[in-house]
């Protein structure tokens, strides 16, 4: 039974593996994409919606599009990420204990300070790209 299973995890892993339009049925909604149409000179931009057996859905400026997947040669993305970072620096400085007139107990100081900074957007990284077509080879001629 457990060969069985072991069997069954390698044929669904290596078919997802031959499958170059498994990454985009994974993608999540509200991704920005790039997608390059056949015959287009321009890239579509546009944020993932749906996919169905025939489309990818997006969103183009607020409207639904649906573009099929035979007219699309790639697809790009854009990786969710913060585009804020933070940053503390804490200093820690020793008690002076040379004696002196109207010095205090020696104690030790601390400072500390935070920035914040809103970075770019990161570059688009490929998705998905058409396989190359086998070329068609003429028929043999029979003798």
């Amino acid at each position: 039974m457990s060969k069985l299973i072991v069997f069954l995890l390698a044929a669904v892993t290596a078919f997802s593996a031959d499958d170059p339009w498994a990454k985009v049925r994974d993608l999540k909604s509200g991704i920005d994409l790039r997608i390059y149409k056949r015959g287009a000179a321009q890239p579509v931009l546009a944020k993932s919606g749906e996919l169905t057996d025939d489309n990818l859905v997006v969103v183009v400026k607020n409207e639904q599009v649906a573009i099929p997947k035979d007219q699309i040669d790639r697809i790009d993305y854009r990786p969710s990420g913060s585009r804020m970072t933070t940053e503390s620096k804490t200093k820690t400085t020793d008690p002076d204990y040379t004696p002196g007139p109207g010095r205090g107990a020696p104690v030790p100081g601390q400072s500390t300070s935070t920035s914040v900074g809103i970075g770019s957007k990161p570059d688009f990284e490929l998705l998905y790209r058409r396989p190359a077509q086998a070329p068609k080879t003429p028929p043999a001629d029979k003798k």
